[in-house]
């Protein structure tokens, strides 16, 4: 079943900017106006249950097409149905069935305990006190908060806090959720905690999962599928296997060694930058392995080391060359 399905949509914005003389000087006054494509013709659908990746640059495009599909933005052209509504028509009516959790910006009420908060939404919803209060019971055990959630929300870590907002979207048991950066400004242990939760809310309540992030740990971690959007338009619709060997094979390797040394060339392994005892180090996982590479220092020697994946903008840039080749 298609939860969502979006066909050639659009949305334009005009842009108002000084007139520019013939000698390059600007009119004070005088304007001129151009049409910027934010979403430029964009068509795909999403299966109930999925976990989609919908990502890209900032500016790609995202968070418009996300506003469309929520009912924020209405579009300029093209057609969009969420659980078969139209969003820019019956926007109350998706609201009920529909979730959402953004990284960036509350929805919890920060002097209130986060109990509180779960009352407050769920009269919104018009749930009954009975459902309600078992409800709360169920997630408050599932998100492990019981300890904390009648404290004032001001009062919570942000870990802490992301898990009620969490729980706080899933009170009236929404058949998709959305998340925007649910994990940007967490510590390693926080993330996979959430991310581990989001995984868990799809496999035990089957809740379609539609997911943004600039955190390629996150996508991998959580998504099966990827779509990559880049000045309004689709560059890539794959599954995540697919972009992990075309796309993700590459690991950066930061080591911070006591000493100076010389490394072995082998295959799949570059250096991309030395400075004293730091390396910088590119390694091909489908060529070799981080045993391959951690085989050529003396691990006495090694102070630091840390790894991550290719930034999401160098994976654009290499899929656009890739397309062009």
């Amino acid at each position: 079943m298609k939860v969502i399905e979006v066909n050639n949509l659009r949305k334009e914005y005009a842009i108002s900017k000084r007139k520019v003389k013939e000698n390059g000087k600007k009119y004070l006054f005088k304007r001129e106006k151009s049409i910027k494509n934010a979403v430029d013709g964009i068509s795909f659908d999403v299966e109930e249950g999925e976990t989609l990746a919908f990502i890209g640059p900032n500016g790609a495009g995202k968070s418009t097409t996300i506003k469309m599909l929520t009912g924020i933005l209405f579009p300029t052209a093209g057609d969009v149905k969420v659980l078969g509504i139209n969003p820019s028509k019956d926007r109350i009516k998706l609201s009920y069935q529909i979730g959402s959790v953004f990284g960036q910006k509350e929805q919890l009420w920060v002097h209130l305990s986060a109990y509180e908060n779960f009352k407050f939404f769920g009269s919104i919803y018009d749930i009954k006190k009975k459902d309600l209060d078992e409800r709360i019971e169920e997630l408050s055990t599932v998100f492990d908060i019981k300890d904390f959630m009648y404290q004032p929300v001001k009062s919570l870590s942000l870990g802490q806090r992301m898990k009620c907002e969490m729980v706080a979207s899933l009170l009236h048991k929404p058949k998709m959720m959305f998340f925007d950066e649910p994990t940007i400004g967490l510590d390693p242990i926080a993330k996979e905690t959430l991310r581990n939760l989001i995984k868990k809310i799809n496999k035990e309540f089957g809740t379609t999962i539609f997911f943004t992030s600039h955190d390629v740990g996150d996508i991998e971690e959580v998504c099966k599928r990827v779509i990559i959007i880049n000045n309004g338009k689709i560059v890539l619709d794959d599954s995540m296997k697919n972009l992990k060997y075309h796309y993700l094979n590459k690991k950066i390797v930061e080591v911070n060694l006591k000493k100076n040394v010389k490394l072995e060339v082998k295959d799949g392994i570059k250096v991309l930058k030395s400075k004293d005892t730091v390396y910088k180090i590119e390694v091909d996982m489908n060529k070799t392995t981080m045993n391959e590479l951690m085989g050529l220092f003396d691990a006495d020697d090694i102070q630091d080391i840390t790894i991550s994946s290719t930034p999401l903008e160098d994976i654009i840039k290499d899929i656009y060359r890739r397309n062009d080749a």
